[in-house]
């Protein structure tokens, strides 16, 4: 893999990052709308994006099969509706802290599962090299979260219920988000005369139905109950709108697409570690929102991070020899 390629990787990683960060503070900002609603809306705004957005990419489109097409909808389902709702619900019960710790998981946990199942296909991250970036990564993670901790334990009557059914759905969210950029980069590196462009307008296709038979089903379901919501956009419908399409441009669009890009230029295991990239980018906005400036211990996590992804871009896969049958 030339060096070239990797580094480009790297760039359009960061790129997804910065895209995917906006989707920890949404909920924060919408807290009075139910994660459930966020999630069917974001994606229904995804979807009718990508309906123009088809048009341009009609050719790349028309190559896909129809084993193609249902394995967009396996990812949209998956790695957009589920992740998002689990995602969003956690962060709207925990206050976001938790959550952050524990998807904050995923760089980690990506790059140990990739570097067993795709070595054969991408080469081995030796272990022993990769550990101490695994390392690094794993304790910026906790001390760029320690700060948030102390603060949320501080609180006099925190809902412990509460906080245990949301590290609970944040786990469910890791288990989605562990399978998705697997799953996608299988494909991708199964297709590399595939355009990655075409590919995350596919996969905002297959989440227009899936998102209309959501909002259909949550707006059903909130009158079958008598609740007084209001539906279909809520107490701030403007900025709800507004909120919701430029999320489903940038982070689910946009960001597919450069999470595409690095895919098809980097190593699973690798492209794993680089997830790190997103929460950054959330911790980044999150003190943005909140106007508060972050904690030298916030600072020196942050450090720890950058230094293991930079340390990672620069180990080179070992390839694996399969020795032929005897026989």
């Amino acid at each position: 893999m030339r060096p070239r390629s990797i580094w480009s990787g790297v760039a359009f990683a960061l790129a997804a990052g910065l895209m995917w960060g906006l989707v920890f503070v949404s909920p924060l900002m919408l807290p009075e709308y139910p994660a459930t609603l966020q999630s069917v809306a974001r994606y229904l705004a995804f979807g009718l994006l990508c309906l123009p957005l088809g048009w341009l990419d009609r050719q790349g489109l028309r190559q896909l099969s129809r084993v193609d097409w249902v394995e967009a909808l396996k990812l949209a389902a998956v790695g957009n509706l589920m992740y998002y709702l689990l995602l969003a619900s956690s962060i709207q019960r925990t206050g976001g802290p938790l959550s952050t710790v524990i998807i904050g998981t995923l760089p980690v946990v990506i790059a140990v599962v990739a570097n067993r199942r795709n070595a054969r296909r991408d080469g081995h991250l030796p272990w022993g090299r990769l550990a101490p970036t695994l390392a690094l990564i794993g304790l910026g993670i906790a001390l760029v979260n320690q700060v948030e901790l102390t603060e949320l334990l501080r609180q006099e009557h925190p809902d412990v219920a509460a906080y245990a059914w949301g590290a609970a759905l944040a786990v469910g969210a890791v288990a989605c988000w562990t399978w998705y950029p697997l799953r996608n980069a299988d494909w991708l590196r199964a297709h590399p005369d595939r355009s990655p462009r075409a590919w995350a307008t596919a996969q905002g296709l297959a989440t227009l139905p899936l998102a209309l038979l959501g909002y259909a089903l949550l707006w059903g379901g909130m009158a079958a109950a008598g609740e007084a919501y209001p539906m279909p956009f809520g107490p701030r419908a403007g900025f709800f709108i507004a909120l919701m399409a430029a999320i489903g441009l940038l982070a689910s669009w946009l960001g597919t697409l450069c999470w595409n890009e690095a895919s098809q230029r980097l190593p699973t295991a690798l492209a794993g570690q680089l997830i790190v990239f997103e929460t950054l980018a959330a911790l980044a906005y999150a003190f943005v929102w909140r106007g508060t400036w972050p904690a030298p211990l916030t600072l020196l996590g942050v450090g720890l991070l950058v230094a293991g992804v930079w340390w990672a871009v620069r180990i080179r896969p070992v390839k694996v020899v399969v020795e032929g049958h005897p026989n």
